[in-house]
Formats: structure tokens, sequence, C-alpha cells
């Protein structure tokens, strides 16, 4: 049943104590229900800003297929239906002031035609595309995948048939939970495979990456280098802030796309 503006609001309030719900997964029983009532079934892959990525060999064949952002093409393109929130939950909750609230996540599936439209519009796919360039245009990074705990929160199912696509700054829920969360739940999260996040010798070690760049706080400074971890979700967004153009980010699989979009095939039907 579509959530009541009620419910919404009550998220709304809760929502920036999130960093310490996100603690409780640790704690063994309710890390297990958290799990299944939030996060069960879930794959998200992060994609890069086109703008950021290196090709390190010619595609060739799959030329059609260099930018991550033709993975949401492709779903928008399949989906008979397609919803567009009014606003961004995360952002508002936090009165966020960097990045615009009106900028919502972009629903794809049957389960769209029970969210409350209170809280957004069914658009055709013209309109779907031309959300996600402004929200490009804004700086924002997309996620995509299935995520239980949007069909928890719009009150839709069934979850197999609602694809989110998320539009993300710093403000982002699982952002600000996936260097807390449990091992178990975070590794639902991810980013596109092949993908490569490395820092150059072109770094100073300025310390601009550093400043509330990384959504998963990856890079530290190490003998005033830049140093990315294993947490890296291959966003880019330490390639576009860069100042000396240091990091470079590039995919060396060049199957990439077709990879990501029949994964996600196989856990959603959008049609």
């Amino acid at each position: 049943m579509a959530r009541p503006l009620w419910f919404v609001e009550l998220i709304k309030k809760t929502f920036p104590n999130i960093k310490l719900i996100a603690k409780l997964t640790h704690i063994p029983i309710l890390g297990t229900l958290f799990d299944l009532l939030l996060f069960k079934g879930d794959d998200i892959i992060y994609l890069p800003q086109d703008k950021v990525i290196k090709v390190d060999r010619e595609l060739e064949e799959y030329s059609e297929y260099v930018l991550p952002s033709q993975v949401l093409e492709y779903f928008i393109k399949k989906a008979k239906h397609h919803w567009i929130m009014d606003f961004c939950i995360c952002r508002t909750s936090m009165e966020c002031k960097d990045y615009p609230h009106n900028l919502g996540c972009l629903f794809l599936g049957d389960a769209v035609l029970d969210i409350n439209p209170q809280l957004g519009r069914q658009v055709s796919k013209e309109e779907a595309l031309e959300h996600l360039n402004k929200c490009r245009e804004a700086g924002l990074v997309h996620m995509v995948g299935r995520n239980k705990l949007d069909a928890q929160w719009l009150g839709v199912k069934p979850g197999e048939k609602l694809l989110s696509i998320c539009n993300c700054c710093p403000c982002c829920c699982l952002w600000r939970i996936l260097p807390i969360v449990s091992p178990k739940i975070g590794s639902k999260v991810n980013k596109i495979p092949g993908v490569n996040v490395k820092v150059t010798d072109k770094c100073i070690g300025c310390g601009t990456c550093l400043k509330g760049v990384c959504f998963v706080g990856a890079i530290t400074l190490v003998d005033n280098h830049a140093v990315i971890s294993d947490m890296c979700k291959g966003c880019g967004r330490c390639v576009s802030i860069c100042p000396q153009n240091a990091i470079e980010l590039t995919i060396d699989d060049e199957h990439y796309v077709r990879k990501v979009i029949k994964r996600i095939d196989k856990l959603i039907d959008v049609t």
C-alpha cells in the first residue's frame, strides 16, 4: 500500500540519525533483521560519471557501449512505466545546500503505479532521460539496481518490479551508511566490474580529495600522496575534483555495460 505523507515526513525526521541506525547492524540479531527487512536480494551498482572515464583500449564493435549512462538509457527505453520523485528525500532531510532538492530518484517498472501520487509523477521515456541529464549536469552520481529500502519506504511491491535509479550527493542514505554498516549489507553496494581508480605520480598531496569528496572514505593521505582503498565504489568524484588531474578512472572490460545490464535484468523486470 502506498505510504501516506505523514509516514514520509516521519522518515525525514528520522533520517539525520541514519548513521546511528547503521551502527546497529553490527549487533548480530539486529543486523539480520535489518538485512531481511531492508536489503534482502539487493544488488546496487554505482556508475562512474561519463566525463571521468579513460578507456584503456579501443572498444571497436562495442563502441556504442562506452558510457556508463547507457546502462540507464537501456532500462529507460525498455520500461513501460517511469516515475520521477518531486524531491530527494535524502537532500531534503539533510537540508542540503550544495545540490538541488527537486532532483529526486527515478523509478522504473510496474511497481511505480502504487507510489503515492503526492510524491511525484509518471513521465515519458523522454522526460526520464532529460531528468537524468539534469542530474548529471548538477554533478550527481547515479546508482542503479534493486534496493528493497526504496520498496519499503514507498510501500510498493513486488520488489522485482521496481528498479531504482538514485542521483546521489554526500547526503545520500547509502553513501552515508556505507563506511559504517555491517560488511554483509555493505557488500550489496558495488562498483562496476572492471573499473579502476588510481592515483598517479602527479599527486602533490594537496588533500583536496579528502574534503568530503569520497562518499565512502576510501581516500587517505600517506607520505603526502593520496591512497585509494578497496572501499572505493568507482563513482569518479575524486577524479573530477582533483586540481592536479592526478587521479584516473579506467574501465578495462570492453563488455562492462552489457554485463551490468545482464546482471540487473536478472533481478528486475521493468517491462
